[in-house]
This record gives structure tokens, sequence and C-alpha cells, in this order.
């Protein structure tokens, strides 16, 4: 949608991706990694999970009217929903500033297409909301190049650089 190849009407495209395979997958990934005790990994995913069931739960209870917020009011809505995510998107980065390079520019630019989007719809520009859609595009890229160096490391190979923290003891 953000990049214009689903129109914008049609918001619940997405649905069917993101609450059965995406928030689903993510939240069984959390509870997978506090049985395994990695509590940050459990951290990442739980909160990502948390993002994209309220995301769902915003775009089908806006499109039904669930939640009887008014036409007025939806614009105002969804920038409360952006405001949250760039701030708890923006918490998880600072969190990640002692880890590899890559898992900060990675939540780093998650932040900043959340807060395009946040600007693009409360401030009404097309192009801020397009922008954003590229930059998901570069994360996904980076999360994608960070998953192969996993799959990498866990069938035998070598890791994949990802740079040195942004900070050190």
């Amino acid at each position: 949608m953000q990049t214009g190849y689903v129109p914008a009407d049609a918001v619940g495209a997405s649905m069917a991706i993101i609450v059965p395979a995406t928030a689903v997958g993510q939240l069984i990934a959390a509870l997978w990694a506090v049985a395994l005790g990695q509590g940050a990994v459990a951290a990442v995913f739980g909160i990502f999970s948390g993002f994209w069931f309220s995301y769902a739960a915003l775009v089908l209870g806006l499109t039904h009217g669930w939640f009887g917020i008014t036409d007025e009011a939806a614009i105002s809505t969804q920038g409360l929903f952006l405001i949250a995510w760039v701030i708890t998107i923006g918490v998880l980065t600072l969190g990640t500033l002692r880890l590899p390079a890559a898992f900060t520019l990675l939540f780093g630019l998650i932040t900043v297409a959340l807060a395009l989007v946040l600007y693009g719809t409360v401030g009404e520009s097309p192009g801020a909301i397009t922008t954003a859609g590229y930059v998901a595009f570069t994360f996904a890229g980076l999360g994608i190049y960070m998953f192969i160096g996993v799959l990498s490391t866990a069938t035998g190979g070598k890791p994949v650089p990802l740079g040195p923290p942004v900070l050190s003891s």
C-alpha cells in the first residue's frame, strides 16, 4: 500500500498475512524464546507480535466500526497508534546499542518508517507514506540478510558480518 502496489482503500488486504502468519508466528517465536531462556529475543518477538495484533485490531476496528470511532476521529486515532509504536520501537532501538550494529540499524529503520507513516497520516503527506514504504523495503532487506546469517550459522556455516556495537563497554 505504501508504495502504491495495493490501493489505499484495500487496507484490509494484508490482514490474511498479518494475523495468522506475522502476529501469531511472532507470538509463537516469543514463547519459544522464553522456553529457551532467551529473554531479549522473546522481548523483540513479543513486541512485534503486539504491534501486528494491535495493527490488525486498528484496521479491522476502523473499517468495521467496532470501537465507535467517528470518521472525524480516525486520523487522530491512527496518529495515537503510530505515536505509541514510534516510542516503543524507538526504546527498543536504544536497547540494541550494545548489540551488533545491524540490530540498531534494523530497529532504527523501523522507527523511521513508522515516524514517516505518522507524519504522512496526520500531516496528510502521501510522499512521506511512500518514502516509509521504501524504508520498509530497506529494513526488510536487512532483516533477510540477518536471517540468512542465522541460517548459515545454524547449519554449520560462517556468520555474516553484523558490525560492531554502537556502544561498547
